[in-house]
């Protein structure tokens, strides 16, 4: 198979002719952005936030009998909470289940969004000095050891 040159890529526009030839575009590098260096260990369950802020896709299942991580997908992160989904206990013991497991301080941490919801969104401050495959690990460590 015939590799083409940029010369023949100005002067055979025709597909036809490629095909017929049996002849082969030459494959170009993509170039990444900064944006795309900056979320490449980025998942819809874990993102960096305009601020530098990771942000977490939470998806609570409260009333456990034990606090646990059931999986990491694109809609988010799902965990078990041992307490019940009222006056806020889930929450609260949602943060302090992801200061454990992440190993920072719970001050570091704020639910953002989903007070009242399954769905919510926690804020790592950027001062926890943990990147998004540091908090991708950590959840997969938590997660294989139960």
């Amino acid at each position: 198979m015939k590799q083409l040159t940029k010369f023949h890529l100005t002067t055979l526009k025709d597909e036809r002719l490629l095909k017929k030839h049996n002849w082969k575009m030459p494959q170009t590098k993509k170039k990444q952005t900064k944006s795309e260096d900056a979320s490449k260990g980025d998942t819809g369950a874990v993102r960096i936030s305009k601020d530098g802020d990771i942000s977490i896709q939470i998806l609570a299942k409260p009333g456990s009998k034990l606090n646990h991580i059931t999986g990491i997908s694109e809609e988010g992160v799902g965990i078990q909470i041992a307490a019940p989904p009222s006056d806020g206990e889930a929450n609260t013991e949602l943060v302090k289940y992801l200061s454990k497991v992440l190993g920072i301080r719970k001050s570091d941490l704020s639910l953002d969004k989903g007070m009242k919801s399954r769905q919510k969104i926690v804020t790592v401050a950027k001062s926890a000095n943990l990147t998004v495959d540091d908090v991708l690990d950590k959840f997969d460590k938590v997660k294989q050891d139960v």
